[in-house]
């Protein structure tokens, strides 16, 4: 454990008079996604267990004796939320003898410090929807949140379907296709159900190239319904009909893996968990007169089922 304390002799310019300007946190934080992406669910106790029921099959035809029918069992998930903590200590001398008003409030960069380290923890949904190793969760199903190799415990056939996951890179032909594959998805029994993908989760490296394709650019506005890959000017079949969300921090995993999701199902599947929400304390420590300020918190996030998401691993 790092037992750093802000000392004067650090920041000895602060002592003097003569600085023409001091600032701190002058660069702005990057924006959360967490909100948008992510249902919240409260909890109360050390874990959250989340087991969903399979769906009720197709009534049949009356032969003068009811036909009793059977609903397979979900699968069960399990999401802990782990401990965030950190603290900062600052010397007496450099609190007494600092001429500007700068560090009298660490919380600000702790609190600030801890909602970054949410925001990176949330990416990995994406980042590691290829792996079925997990940082909060376990899953009775055992795949990766984006696979070809779900499951169902109804017995339905899985052929088609049930894959969520692809290798193409993104074009307008290619997010046509995935949107073809996931109005295809079935759910437990094998049957489809109101499946509409609106948006595409894109690192920013992919961020043009995604708005060139629906033909509609959210930050400048700009806008065609011109077939961005023909010279003879057919309409944009797929013109303005994904929302395009850039996250800059999946181009820290890959510049080109890109996610198509239904937004409405996502807010239902992919969890949030707050468990404790970020307390910060501020104490002197009765040896050394140092200001000691800290923040504690607890979070995770999983997901319940797969069909909020198709995912593309882009070589």
């Amino acid at each position: 454990m790092s037992s750093t304390i802000l000392e004067l002799e650090q920041f000895s310019r602060l002592a003097d008079r003569r600085l023409d300007d001091v600032q701190e946190n002058i660069l702005p934080a990057y924006e959360g996604m967490i909100d948008q992406l992510f249902g919240k669910m409260p909890l109360d106790k050390a874990f959250a267990e989340l087991y969903d029921i399979g769906q009720v099959p197709d009534v049949g035809e009356f032969t003068g004796k009811l036909d009793y029918l059977s609903v397979a069992p979900g699968y069960f998930t399990q999401i802990e939320p782990k401990e965030y903590a950190a603290g900062i200590q600052m010397g007496r001398k450099l609190r007494d003898d600092k001429q500007y008003n700068v560090l009298d409030d660490l919380q600000e960069g702790l609190m600030r410090g801890y909602g970054r380290k949410k925001e990176k923890q949330a990416v990995g949904l994406f980042n590691n929807a290829f792996s079925a190793v997990w940082d909060y969760q376990k899953n009775e199903e055992g795949v990766a949140l984006c696979s070809a190799s779900h499951t169902t415990k109804s017995g339905a056939s899985t052929t088609n379907g049930f894959s969520n996951a692809g290798t193409s890179a993104i074009s307008k032909t290619s997010i046509m296709a995935t949107a073809i594959l996931f109005r295809k998805f079935r759910d437990d029994i094998g049957e489809l159900y109101d499946s509409e993908p609106d948006a595409l989760v894109v690192p920013e490296s992919q961020y043009y190239a995604a708005c060139e394709a629906v033909g509609y650019n959210p930050t400048t506005k700009a806008s065609s319904m011109l077939d961005p890959d023909s010279a003879n000017h057919k309409i944009n079949s797929i013109y303005r009909e994904f929302k395009v969300i850039p996250w800059r921090r999946l181009d820290e995993s890959s510049t080109k893996n890109w996610f198509m999701i239904d937004s409405r199902l996502m807010k239902k599947f992919a969890i949030w968990i707050d468990r404790i929400k970020p307390e910060t304390n501020t104490t002197v420590d009765f040896e050394t007169y140092a200001i000691k300020q800290s923040v504690y918190g607890r979070f995770a996030w999983g997901w319940r089922n797969h069909r909020f998401l198709y995912g593309h691993s882009v070589s």
